[in-house]
């Protein structure tokens, strides 16, 4: 593979932050309305289009390649956005722990109360990652 394709580790490692759920939720509504456009447009002619996948090396549970680099000290058992991009149109995040275990975790409010920054969940969400 060539490295000018591979990602860099200041791309790869961002933190989930408010603005980063804000972006996912513009990305979900530019998408739904294209959808909208394009189903308008093909109504009767029956056109397919293509789906994303999941990349195989980024699913949950498994070990983060070391493609991706070294996880920053500060940022391992933290939420970061989503470097896969078939869930660049999900509201998820990922947490790695220090075993580079790649967890993900949706961005709705848990119980219908804990949002995905509510220090209660954050909690939660440290103790079920931990090795």
């Amino acid at each position: 593979m060539d490295p000018l394709l591979w990602p860099s580790e200041a791309n790869s490692f961002r933190r989930f932050t408010p603005e980063s759920l804000a972006a996912i939720e513009e990305r979900i509504a530019n998408k739904k309305k294209q959808q909208d456009k394009v189903s308008q447009e093909n109504k009767g002619q029956g056109a397919e289009e293509e789906k994303l996948s999941p990349q195989l090396d980024l699913k949950t549970c498994k070990k983060l390649p070391s493609l991706y680099g070294d996880v920053p000290v500060e940022l391992i058992g933290e939420p970061l956005e989503d470097f896969d991009p078939y869930y660049s149109d999900h509201k998820t995040f990922m947490v790695i722990n220090k075993r580079r275990t790649i967890f993900r975790f949706t961005a709705t409010p848990a119980l219908c109360i804990f949002g995905p920054f509510n220090p209660i969940r954050k909690a939660a969400i440290k103790i079920m990652i931990h090795s």
